[in-house]
């Protein structure tokens, strides 16, 4: 391609100028990508740069999509008398449930699931991180499913090739760590080792050279603490050190991502209460602390897992430890929120879900 950063291509579309060609172009549906790629050469090399995705949300052609990591139902539900059972396999002597990626189309209101991971064709890594980067989906370490070994690999979902890849491993084995992206890079952070050390090492990925690089640490070990970018900094959320098994702290650590430098704010979450997928990314000035998404109604008090979609946003949880979690939307106004809508899900959708995230593609 001859420059990426103008976009002075020649013909993009015979008889338009380039400007129309282009406008024409990031109209496309992302479910057409893949196919507008078999073209030619040149709109293939466009529809892969990082460019051609931010001139797309730039103009607000992009769809927002749910990426829910979940239990998969059973492979033969359709000669059961329960299509809405989890996929339960045995492994020796315990039982336990396989995840995939289901997706959620926020504009066309339609439910897909993703592909397998090619290396594993059973389910995910159970306990995986996920997270969106520049459009695509990024699937980070997590548990061997049936050795329940800590595994290091990176898998990237392309939506417009509709196909996975893999990516440079982490350099670090790690478990229940904070994840988030920005303007191209994956940042992972905490969490604990394969002797259950809390850990304090802080590591980007920058995806389009497929390098990890390490970061300053955090000022102290965070087991089982969130992640959460907002604006410019990457929080780090709770958790808690090898010393405090459980006990879920209050703070949390900022990187900010144009200086480098990092900040700890005391008070920043519900001392005690566990934060993954619950950190909405809004500060509560009145009270000085991050909100929760459980906080929003007694609906969504357990389990609870949500994802941001525009100015609405997607909710899974329960009423009670041990109910069944519903689906739910929220409109986000400012100032304040919405009442929280129960919505219908297909059957074969509707299993527990374990992480999630929203990608604009």
């Amino acid at each position: 391609m001859e420059t990426s950063k103008d976009f002075s291509f020649s013909e993009l579309i015979p008889g338009l100028p380039d400007e129309l060609g282009l406008e024409c172009l990031t109209r496309l549906p992302y479910s057409t990508h893949r196919l507008a790629s078999r073209v030619c050469r040149r709109w293939r090399s466009l529809i892969e740069t990082r460019e051609f995705h931010l001139l797309r949300r730039t103009n607000g052609h992009t769809h927002k999509l749910a990426c829910l990591v979940q239990a998969l139902p059973k492979r033969n539900a359709a000669e059961t008398d329960n299509p809405t059972k989890e996929n339960y396999t045995k492994r020796g002597d315990e039982t336990a449930a396989s995840f995939g990626v289901a997706v959620y189309d926020s504009a066309e209101l339609s439910w897909h699931r993703l592909d397998p991971v090619p290396k594993y064709p059973d389910g995910l890594p159970l306990f995986s991180r996920i997270t969106s980067c520049e459009g695509k989906l990024v699937v980070i370490g997590g548990w061997d499913p049936q050795t329940y070994k800590t595994v290091t690999e990176v898998f990237v979902f392309d939506f417009s090739e509709n196909r996975w890849r893999e990516g440079r491993k982490m350099p670090t084995k790690r478990s229940f760590f904070a994840a988030g992206a920005h303007s191209g890079r994956v940042y992972v952070a905490g969490g604990h080792d394969e002797n259950k050390n809390a850990l304090s090492s802080t590591w980007v990925y920058d995806m389009a050279r497929d390098e990890w690089s390490e970061l300053t640490r955090m000022s102290h070990d965070r087991d089982e603490c969130e992640g959460a970018v907002i604006g410019d900094e990457f929080w780090v959320v709770s958790g808690y050190g090898s010393d405090n098994q459980g006990t879920f702290e209050a703070s949390a650590e900022i990187y900010d991502f144009d200086t480098g430098m990092r900040r700890r704010v005391e008070g920043a979450w519900k001392e005690g209460r566990c934060p993954r997928g619950c950190v909405v990314g809004v500060w509560r000035g009145e009270e000085r602390r991050l909100a929760s998404w459980s906080e929003l109604d007694s609906e969504v008090l357990v389990g609870t897992c949500a994802v941001l979609l525009g100015d609405r946003a997607m909710i899974v949880g329960s009423g009670y430890q041990g109910g069944a979690h519903g689906f739910y939307e929220v409109e986000l106004r400012e100032g304040q929120n919405g009442k929280v809508k129960k919505i219908s899900v297909p059957a074969e959708f509707s299993g527990p879900i374990q992480s999630a995230c929203c990608v604009e593609v």
